[in-house]
């Protein structure tokens, strides 16, 4: 589905709000609780890259899909999305998944010899979103190409284990903190 200039800015904006949303969940530990009816939310990891000017820590939530063991993500709105953008000019990324983190690079996927599989499964993995935008993943594989020309595949190809501060959950302390704090107040009354 193709909307207007306008429309498709009102959803960039939307989806950015939706996104520091889903990020603040994955920093206080909650990554999984938002998986809790794949079909529906989607499956959702936090893409950590570097901005391609600034260097800035971008955090980015994505839909995602593992197939044959490997894991690809999707740039819905093509080659203008930002977090595409950073990941071309620096592929060297973080991936925070509700139940790891790791290192990857990512590489450009959009020319895969079963692209359409690949997008197919990243779509059913994208659970409402998919469908928000008027796609649907089970589309005859020649409309879903022809809709999804636009789209960028990215792979995400593990390289390394990640633990330690800075990662999924840097945040967590917040419940403890704020339990503590509940529990003080409760009993100077």
């Amino acid at each position: 589905m193709t909307f207007s200039p306008q429309t498709e800015d009102r959803l960039r904006q939307a989806f950015k709000h939706l996104n520091r949303f889903m990020v603040l969940m994955f920093r206080l530990g909650l990554g999984r609780r938002l998986q809790f009816w794949p079909r529906v939310t989607g499956q959702i990891l936090v893409l950590v890259h570097r901005g391609r000017k600034t260097g800035v820590t971008r955090r980015t939530p994505l839909n995602f899909a593992c197939v044959d063991g490997d894991l690809y993500v999707l740039a819905g709105f093509g080659a203008v999305s930002d977090w595409y953008r950073n990941v071309k000019a620096r592929p060297q990324v973080e991936v925070w998944m509700p139940d790891g983190w790791w290192e990857a690079v990512a590489e450009e996927a959009s020319d895969h010899p079963e692209r359409l599989r690949i997008l197919r499964a990243v779509l059913v993995g994208s659970g409402f979103a998919a469908y928000a935008f008027g796609i649907s993943p089970r589309l005859p594989d020649e409309r879903l190409a022809e809709i999804s020309t636009g789209y960028r595949l990215v792979h995400l190809r593990r390289t390394a284990a990640r633990t330690g501060p800075g990662g999924p959950d840097d945040l967590a302390w917040v419940w403890p903190a704020a339990a503590f704090l509940l529990l003080l107040r409760r009993r100077r009354r």
